[in-house]
């Protein structure tokens, strides 16, 4: 709304309330005249009182309305604290005009009466006029005849929240821009001195505090949130009050990811949807592409288990950086495919890709690869990661896992790799269950094979949950709200480390950038996020109230789960490298003999399918595992 509007609306509520306050006073003179007429309380009045007192409380309270500050807020925002300023003004206008109709006749008999009257009418008429005007304007609003477009507000007022504003007006001018039907309700801020004020005849209406009543009362159905340089801590706690709300949520980037051109900002086009990785409570971890580039540029990459959610990433993001060749190695067909597909298409002819259909556990078929490829770098992803279905077939987790990694490791060592990067998990630190045990020996082996191979640098990645990917809890979250059955939580105070896939991903890609061989990378993924939370945000973020709309049920820890997970054996330490999100642990001296003969002893079990006695030997290989059953 341009401020002349604005204006003129000022104008005509005055008016309005110039009008109700007269009738008023002419309703109440004829409410004198019949009490006086039948109870003889008081004599009939006369015309000039009736018409100077009507004009002089017309005066005086529009004068008090105006000085209360009724007027400096626009009806489709009224709230119950502006109903109050009314009244207020309202009240101060019937004392003062009840002084000066009493000093202009010398007596209280005839204007107390008439001032009351009048006074709890005109109140209770002005109130009403804006109460009705307001639903009325938001019904038109709605049925779009009037303002149409999509109810949005606007979270800061600062030089973003300008130029969103001035883009959601600028849109308007194109037909083809999906952003023309966007209606701008107002602004929150948390600067005291901006309350109450208007940005381009935008109002502020309230605080970041004020939000959930706010797009309630307003019937807000956009959030956008123009805060690009705000905290992360503050950042999160805005999108928290937010996602309380039934409405879609869109951000405006991180200052550095702002796009200008020829020194002009355009916000409107750069906003995105919030996504449930907004809510983890910390800036996205940025790494040193560089470093990767010249790691992969001309290389023969490989990745084991490449179909999957943290493969698939990294045959995507090598990709990028221009290598000789990219082999990718699945058992799951389907999987392989869809990736494969995706890059074909992607990138044509440019991208010399091959995919293999094999098992890691089926050594002589990986050497077979290994021998045709020849590859330089090998990302070793494949694994059996779902923590509760390897408790029922603990063999099966050390053929794939275990043996799995000792072959490809074993063959990398063969034909000479140049890297081979392992990917591990935050569940093999003093694992408490059968995936994570299995995991920590893979690490093992990878520290012997780095131990006693020349030639090959050996580094495992370790980092916690990663969103999204296949078996995590926001892909099943998501399933059982749009089912429309409960979410199930396994128990109110779990709590997990949460990293994204590119993230991830990432760190694994620098991560063999930087090693030397033997290192155990870690990245400081920030606060640890209670499952329970991730859930309920979940649920707000598809608009839907938690524990109403959609029920949250507690079915209990699973076996070999455990509340929490650690990142770090107390033993390991840390280093820090170059960039300040990744760690290094030091590497845990391991005993060759004692780990080949303990393998040796495990391959012969889960080749005899004992899965007890597979328990057993794990926890001699890996002293710090505890398992629990539950």
């Amino acid at each position: 709304m341009r401020k002349s509007d604005f204006n003129i609306r000022k104008v005509m509520l005055c008016i309005a309330d110039a009008v109700i306050i007269a009738l008023c006073g002419i309703v109440a003179n004829f409410i004198l005249q019949t009490l006086g007429f039948k109870t003889g309380f008081i004599s009939i009045m006369d015309t000039p009182y009736v018409i100077v007192s009507i004009l002089i409380n017309v005066i005086v309270c529009v004068s008090m309305l105006f000085l209360s500050g009724a007027y400096s807020k626009m009806w489709r925002y009224f709230n119950i604290r502006d109903y109050l300023t009314c009244v207020v003004g309202m009240i101060m206008g019937i004392v003062l005009s009840t002084l000066i109709l009493s000093l202009r006749y010398n007596t209280f008999r005839f204007v107390l009466p008439y001032t009351i009257i009048s006074g709890v009418l005109a109140t209770s008429g002005v109130v009403l006029f804006r109460l009705i005007f307001k639903t009325a304007f938001i019904t038109i609003n709605d049925a779009g005849t009037i303002d149409a477009g999509e109810r949005t507000l606007i979270v800061g007022c600062g030089n973003a929240g300008k130029i969103i504003l001035t883009d959601i007006y600028t849109a308007r001018k194109d037909i083809n821009n999906e952003s023309r039907n966007l209606f701008p309700v107002g602004f929150v801020d948390d600067d005291i001195r901006k309350q109450n004020t208007n940005v381009n005849g935008i109002r502020v209406i309230g605080s970041t505090h004020d939000i959930p009543n706010i797009c309630k009362e307003q019937n807000i159905s956009l959030i956008i949130f123009a805060i690009p340089s705000c905290s992360e801590e503050e950042r999160q706690r805005i999108l928290e009050l937010c996602s309380k709300t039934s409405c879609r949520i869109k951000i405006v980037p991180y200052l550095s990811r702002i796009l200008f051109d020829n020194n002009k900002v355009e916000l409107l086009h750069q906003t995105k949807e919030i996504k449930i990785e907004d809510l983890l409570g910390r800036e996205p971890i940025t790494f040193d592409k560089k470093s990767v580039a010249k790691l992969v540029k001309g290389k023969v990459c490989m990745v084991t288990g490449g179909g999957g959610s943290i493969g698939s990433e990294l045959v995507r993001q090598i990709a990028k950086y221009k290598p000789k060749q990219v082999v990718i190695v699945d058992i799951y067909e389907n999987n392989a495919y869809d990736i494969q597909q995706e890059l074909v298409i992607e990138y044509e002819d440019s991208l010399n890709l091959k995919t293999v259909i094999a098992s890691v556990r089926d050594y002589d078929k990986m050497e077979q690869v290994f021998r045709e490829f020849k590859p330089d770098l090998v990302w070793h992803a494949a694994a059996h990661k779902h923590v509760p279905l390897m408790e029922t077939v603990p063999c099966e987790a050390v053929k794939n896992n275990v043996f799995g990694t000792y072959n490809v490791a074993r063959l990398a060592q063969k034909y000479g790799v140049k890297k081979f990067v392992m990917i591990s998990t935050d569940k093999a630190v003093n694992p408490t269950n059968v995936m994570g045990a299995t995991k920590r020996c893979c690490e093992m082996i990878v520290q012997l094979m780095s131990n006693t191979t020349k030639g090959t640098e050996f580094v495992t990645t370790r980092f916690g949950n990663v969103l999204g990917s296949n078996g995590s809890v926001i892909p099943l979250f998501r399933r059982q709200i749009e089912s429309g059955k409960p979410i199930t939580v396994t128990h109110p105070d779990i709590i997990r480390y949460f990293m994204t896939i590119p993230e991830a991903v990432s760190l694994v890609l620098q991560a063999a950038g930087m090693a030397k061989g033997g290192e155990i990378f870690v990245l400081d993924m920030g606060a640890p996020v209670k499952i329970t939370s991730l859930a309920e945000n979940l649920c707000r973020l598809y608009g839907k109230v938690p524990y109403k709309d959609v029920e949250i049920k507690f079915t209990g820890l699973r076996p070999g789960e455990k509340l929490f997970e650690e990142l770090l054996m107390d033993e390991e330490g840390l280093k820090k490298t170059e960039n300040s999100k990744i760690f290094i642990g030091n590497q845990i001296n391991v005993n060759r003999e004692e780990l080949l003969s303990g393998l040796e002893k495990l391959r012969v079990c889960s080749e005899n399918n004992d899965d007890k006695q597979a328990v057993e030997l794990l926890a001699e290989l890996v002293p710090t595992f505890h398992h629990q059953t539950n």
